[in-house]
């Protein structure tokens, strides 16, 4: 049974539209599903000793040691979902600091004479927003750019990004975006 690595950058928790349409996915999917919420683990970003004990550790060749457990937890997994909402065009800061973790060289990538390539078994990755307005294919969402070109670098195959736009415009009600949400989360997760 192929399990997904669920991501939960859901900054608001059980009170995130986000992570609402991300469970409903998981529920639709109905696979195993390892979850890593990113408020809960106490996540560091890089700097002074941690930093340093990370460039030790690559030069001594140490991958086994416990602070690489992202990366090969995240090296691992057979699919991928991703949730995070917009936050200041992108999304929430403790979503790159785990990608700064979980990017370690012969883990989750690799350099050789013809240039960088990703280790990551995952064959599928999916990310999935919701924005308060409207900026779906606007050049000034970052999210879904900046993990596209994360899964392509960790040799994810298929990336895709699902995003609800309007949150908070007072246009459609909130709930029937949700739900409409959640009808087209049930048929993607139907070939995830």
């Amino acid at each position: 049974m192929k399990k997904i690595l669920f991501i939960d950058a859901c900054i608001r928790g059980e009170n995130s539209r986000t992570k609402t349409l991300a469970e409903s996915f998981l529920a639709d999917y109905g696979q195993e599903v390892d979850r890593l919420n990113l408020m809960e683990e106490g996540l560091h970003y890089f700097s002074g000793e941690f930093f340093w004990q990370r460039e030790r550790l690559l030069e001594e060749k140490n991958l086994n040691h416990p602070r690489f457990r992202y990366a090969h937890q995240f090296a691992k997994a057979d699919k991928i979902v991703i949730a995070a909402p917009f936050w200041d065009l992108s999304f929430p800061a403790i979503l790159k600091v785990y990608l700064e973790n979980i990017s370690v060289d012969s883990i989750t990538f690799a350099v050789n004479e013809k240039g960088i390539f990703g280790l990551c078994k995952a064959e599928k990755m999916l990310f999935i927003t919701t924005r308060g307005g409207s900026y779906e294919n606007d050049e000034m969402e970052m999210g879904v750019r900046t993990l596209k070109a994360m899964a392509k670098f960790f040799g994810i195959k298929k990336f895709i990004a699902y995003g609800v736009d309007g949150m908070d415009e007072g246009k459609v009600p909130v709930e029937e975006l949700l739900n409409k949400a959640k009808r087209e989360l049930k048929e993607l997760a139907k070939n995830f």
